[in-house]
């Protein structure tokens, strides 16, 4: 008897969703260096690029540090229920588009977050399934240098951060995963190994395997 070819095909994989990884630090802690490094370990992970009204800075481009606008279209699309989350930090706007997130999950892909610790929490009470990590500096003396050698604030900026920052890090309390940036190299390679371990979650595994298995996917 001859079998069919299409038999001999190995089920389809199940669609897998992507995963939302949300990374969040106090000004200054080293979040913007470990999630370009990242980046650059993941090739297919998304950035999602948040909307601000904050000015641009020496060496940011539109579109590939942030989608920057005026403070009046940022209004606009706090109106219309255009973000998934959005704060006030520091004076400035910062939002994260809805049909950003929606994409790239119903794409399979992972989608990196940058966000204030606000933003955390309405995206927390939204309901939406993410990794939330918190980078956190060795310690205050060690944050202070470095928002001094960034030379882009005054020091009027540079002392509402540092207040700002112990409100911040007592909010880490609440994150899935601390990771303490001492060493650059070091934060990078505890962040990768978080995301890994979490692409392989038991749930999140059992969802994508063929029903052959027979184990509980539900």
């Amino acid at each position: 008897m001859t079998v069919p070819a299409s038999s001999l095909q190995p089920p389809a994989p199940k669609s897998r969703k992507g995963i939302l990884f949300v990374i969040s630090a106090p000004s200054g802690a080293g979040k913007t260096s470990i999630c370009r490094a990242i980046l650059t370990l993941f090739p297919k992970l998304r950035q999602s690029i948040s909307f601000t009204t904050r000015a641009m800075r020496s060496g940011e481009q539109e579109g590939r540090d942030y989608h920057f606008v005026s403070k009046e279209t940022f209004e606009k699309m706090v109106t219309t229920g255009e973000f998934a989350e959005w704060a006030e930090v520091h004076g400035n706007c910062y939002g994260t588009a809805r049909k950003t997130l929606k994409s790239a999950s119903e794409a399979g892909a992972d989608v990196l977050l940058d966000i204030d610790f606000q933003g955390v929490d309405q995206l927390r009470k939204s309901g939406l399934d993410g990794v939330f990590l918190f980078i956190l500096p060795p310690n205050m003396e060690e944050l202070l240098s470095r928002l001094e050698s960034r030379n882009t604030d005054d020091d009027e900026t540079i002392a509402r951060r540092m207040s700002n920052a112990i409100a911040e890090i007592a909010e880490s309390v609440k994150f899935d995963y601390i990771v303490v940036n001492d060493i650059l190299e070091q934060a990078v390679e505890k962040v990768r190994a978080i995301m890994i371990a979490e692409t392989l979650r038991t749930g999140r595994v059992l969802r994508t395997l063929p029903e052959e298995f027979g184990l509980n996917q539900k």
